[in-house]
């Protein structure tokens, strides 16, 4: 829902530039937002979930995974339930911490060009350092806490961006969007001391889709500040992790029925909003 309000952003304003330029009568001819430029920002990074993620499993140690896993009575290991969020007990009852935000930071290359008096197109590439971590948690009866957790340590992108630049041109209002390849680390830790556990792929890069949009504007003829809304999106399906029996009994529910069980995250996306303070200087 949020993407298509944001692609819907954009469809509006690249719209609206010819309907800008028609309604003024300035005609002038403007520099700014014109050529090369480099930037930097400082971001704000959050987690966007709906807060349903949860654990589903493979009792038989392949990809088929399902909601339960079962016990030897039948009933199911993870019946307490589970928590976006990092767990603060071994127990559902103990709660849950919050995902975690995080300062970063991105420089990028750019180029941009004017199209007309007030419309602006332009492409960069960027780097960027720093991420949200996500959490998700899985309670079992015994009790036992597992905790998945998962956080871009660093991206690297390309997008395009489509804006209008109205009046002497010093402003930019623009929709962004591109695609990202970051490299995910993903974590895992439980309070299960009996069972023998492996995060497979635990660094992990990942191609994802960017789309947001901002506001730029010219102080000098080179310096520019601005402000930018990014919101990023991961699919992250290629982590699991594997547990095998380690000390526990083999009517443990993790190896009752194929010796080993696979456990992932329901939600293979990885969603991350981002406010950022940009500062550029165009050439």
């Amino acid at each position: 829902m949020k993407s298509s309000m944001y692609l819907a952003s954009i469809v509006a304003i690249a719209a609206a530039s010819p309907a800008f330029a028609q309604s003024d009568n300035a005609g002038m001819d403007s520099d700014y937002f014109s050529g090369p430029y480099v930037s930097a920002s400082l971001n704000g990074d959050f987690v966007n979930d709906a807060g349903s993620e949860r654990i589903v499993f493979d009792p038989n140690g392949g990809d088929d995974f399902q909601t339960n896993l079962p016990t030897v009575t039948g009933g199911n290991a993870f019946s307490p339930g589970y928590c976006a969020g990092e767990a603060l007990g071994n127990q559902r009852g103990q709660g849950c911490g919050d995902d975690d935000s995080a300062l970063g930071g991105s420089i990028r290359a750019g180029y941009d060009a004017r199209v007309g008096n007030f419309a602006v197109a332009g492409l960069l590439l960027e780097g960027t350092l720093g991420g949200a971590t996500d959490y998700t948690t899985g309670f079992s009866t015994t009790p036992a806490s597992y905790t998945f957790s998962r956080e871009v340590e660093g991206s690297v992108a390309l997008r395009g961006r489509l804006g209008i630049s109205p009046g002497d041109g010093r402003g930019l209002l623009y929709a962004t969007g591109g695609v990202v390849y970051g490299k995910i680390d993903h974590d895992f830790a439980t309070t299960n001391t009996a069972n023998a556990f492996e995060v497979i792929d635990e660094d992990d890069w990942q191609f994802g889709g960017q789309i947001g949009m901002g506001g730029e504007l010219m102080i000098t003829d080179n310096l520019s500040f601005g402000v930018e809304y990014l919101h990023t999106r991961y699919n992250d399906d290629d982590t699991y992790v594997r547990v095998t029996q380690g000390t526990a009994p083999a009517t443990n529910p993790f190896v009752l029925q194929g010796g080993a069980t696979n456990a992932r995250l329901s939600n293979q996306d990885l969603a991350i909003d981002s406010f950022r303070a940009t500062v550029g200087f165009h050439f």
